[in-house]
């Protein structure tokens, strides 16, 4: 996984619409990349409707907040439609942002190993660095925390 401090890698995928978003093309602002398993899952639900009611201050702060999975575009564009997700969704189906985040991972359940996305989010400063790394999230109390390093780190 990659480290604060570090360049953000590049991306270029489709969002839950299929226009293409790049990290270039946020240069200059401040982003949350946020990496969750799979759509209209219970953890990721709680997640993205979290990051949905707390849009408002994200937006006020000019944080902007983009989610991201191997599923597909068809899927997100179920998944933003049925809970009214107004921020990106995008789809990495070939697993390359995963893997260069380092997102992409052996797991294990009751056992069985099989790999897929732990899930982690990364705030990215202005500059293209990672300044925040969430390793392993926590999704209902992983929107205050991030508004609150925000907050703390958009100051320096």
């Amino acid at each position: 996984m990659i480290k604060e401090g570090d360049i953000a890698p590049d991306f270029a995928l489709p969002d839950q619409k299929g226009k293409i978003h790049k990290l270039s093309d946020y240069e200059g602002k401040w982003l949350l990349i946020y990496f969750y398993p799979k759509d209209d899952t219970p953890g990721c639900t709680k997640e993205a409707c979290g990051f949905r009611d707390n849009l408002p201050h994200f937006e006020k702060n000019k944080l902007t907040v983009i989610g991201v999975s191997t599923d597909s575009v068809k899927s997100h564009q179920k998944f933003a439609d049925k809970y009214k997700l107004p921020f990106m969704i995008l789809s990495d189906t070939d697993k390359k942002t995963v893997n260069d985040y380092g997102v992409w991972q052996q797991k294990s359940f009751l056992g069985h190993k099989y790999s897929g996305i732990v899930r982690s989010s990364f705030l990215v400063g202005p500059n293209k660095r990672i300044m925040k790394v969430y390793a392993k999230v926590n999704p209902l109390k992983h929107v205050k925390q991030v508004l609150e390093d925000f907050e703390e780190l958009s100051v320096k």
